[in-house]
């Protein structure tokens, strides 16, 4: 079929219908569909099965691809994988008994008010607890007014991107940067500036360039044990950021789902320390006590926290008031701190497990961090080895990680890093799957160069 010079292929969607597309669009489709074990011919015809043009969709969700991770976890399912692709807490460590017990004595002495309809802030027992918590561990001075309970972290970014962002607003973000706030402010069809995270933060020269940028609304990190690096900011990196940020009409997101879970190293501040004005703290439960319940909060000044609640009315009214009051109780009954020491011990385990593993199984040019907490760990391969080629290979015998392609936001060819996950594998298991792993990466590295001889 002859091609226009304005376009360098056709499209043939599911419904049949035959759109042209130019070369980079055809690119991206091409990765994505590799990433999917689908097959693409670049040189005619494109059969297109995940996304079908439909004019009752919106752009803005038309747009935004399915999450990456999520999809690569429907190639895991097999029992035989050996999984470090999730970003899961470990389920053995849930505080089963005692949220029963919560739970019972919520429907024991408040069943009706628990299951009534209540304010959008949050209960409010609950926003005490994490004030005070606040105070007691980060020296913070946060009033409860001024926390509003949101459904996960996750529904706190999504407030955010309805109160600040207009079409093309730009967000800075980590270059590698997680991979479900890119997701929601792509909702909102934001611009990012990427800016490239080091050992002990993001790039200052970088990010003076990128928050002088026109319509630059909001930057978001993760600066304790970020996902997916795991490396945390130190705290001259933080005050030299606040430096750079203060005074500009910008908000700094501060997500900090992992915080807690330090089990080496120093505890560093929070940038409301450095740059109180302008920082916004997202927070969450699902790390420290379960997931399911979906229970998160964000810490915003007054005038902010205003249009975050008219944000939140319209979304779901609440958060659900059964689970926040099951929390608050079982805050009341038992030692948090107690709680998270004993996550800390094993993921502390299970990340040194991981990473002498490493040291025996992988090739000595392939780098790796060291996190001082959370749940995950950041492996680079040596140059020109694509990881999204290496996840193909790896699933062959039966192991999976998460490619670094989802995690930029400018990528105009395959990376060669990626992201192991230990919170959810236990030692043996760990041992198991990254010998797999090393050996995958060792035979991929030969065939390389073997094409490669000039390498």
């Amino acid at each position: 079929m002859r091609m226009s010079k304005k376009f360098d292929a056709f499209v043939t969607w599911a419904s049949g219908i035959k759109v042209p597309i130019n070369k980079k669009i055809l690119d991206q489709m091409a990765a994505w569909s590799q990433s999917m074990n689908v097959k693409v011919n670049r040189s005619a015809l494109l059969s297109w099965r995940v996304l079908e043009v439909n004019t009752m969709f919106a752009d803005r969700i038309s747009d935004v691809p399915k999450s990456f991770i999520r999809e690569i976890l429907k190639v895991a399912i097999s029992p035989n994988i050996i999984s470090f692709a999730g970003g899961l807490p470990n389920r053995e460590l849930f505080p089963v008994q005692e949220l029963q017990t919560a739970s019972n004595s919520v429907f024991e002495h408040s069943g009706h008010e628990a299951l009534q309809y209540s304010n959008t802030e949050g209960y409010l027992p609950l926003r005490e607890f994490i004030s005070q918590r606040y105070k007691t561990i980060k020296g913070l001075n946060i009033e409860p007014k001024n926390i509003l309970i949101t459904t996960g972290s996750q529904q706190g970014l999504d407030l955010l991107g309805k109160t600040f962002l207009n079409e093309k607003d730009r967000v800075i973000i980590e270059k590698p940067g997680y991979l479900g706030a890119i997701q929601l402010f792509s909702i909102y069809k934001a611009r990012f500036s990427p800016v490239l995270l080091e050992n002990d933060g993001v790039n200052i020269q970088e990010l003076m360039v990128a928050s002088k940028l026109r319509n630059t609304k909001l930057m978001y990190t993760v600066p304790n044990f970020q996902n997916p690096t795991g490396i945390t900011y130190t705290n001259e990196k933080r005050e030299q950021i606040a430096n750079v940020l203060r005074g500009k009409p910008l908000m700094l997101i501060e997500d900090d789902p992992y915080g807690d879970l330090r089990y080496s190293g120093t505890h560093q501040s929070s940038f409301m320390h450095y740059l109180p004005e302008q920082t916004i703290l997202l927070g969450s439960f699902s790390k420290t006590v379960v997931p399911s319940f979906r229970t998160g909060w964000i810490v915003a000044p007054d005038e902010i926290m205003e249009k975050l609640i008219v944000a939140k009315q319209a979304s779901d009214l609440h958060t659900n008031f059964f689970t926040q009051k099951l929390l608050a109780e079982y805050l009341q009954q038992n030692d948090l701190n107690e709680h998270i020491s004993k996550i800390k011990t094993v993921y502390g385990r299970q990340c040194l497990a991981m990473i002498e593993c490493i040291k025996r199984h992988f090739p000595k040019e392939v780098t790796y961090t060291l996190p001082e907490g959370g749940m995950f760990l950041w492996v680079t391969l040596p140059y020109g080895i694509s990881a999204m080629d290496l996840f193909q290979k790896a699933i062959e015998k039966d192991v999976a990680f998460v490619p670094g392609d989802p995690f930029y936001t400018d990528l105009k060819e395959s990376v060669s890093t990626l992201r192991l996950n230990f919170s959810c594998v236990d030692e043996a298991t760990i041992e198991k799957g990254i010998a797999r792993l090393g050996e995958s990466i060792h035979e991929y590295i030969t065939e390389y160069k073997q094409k490669n001889p000039t390498v």
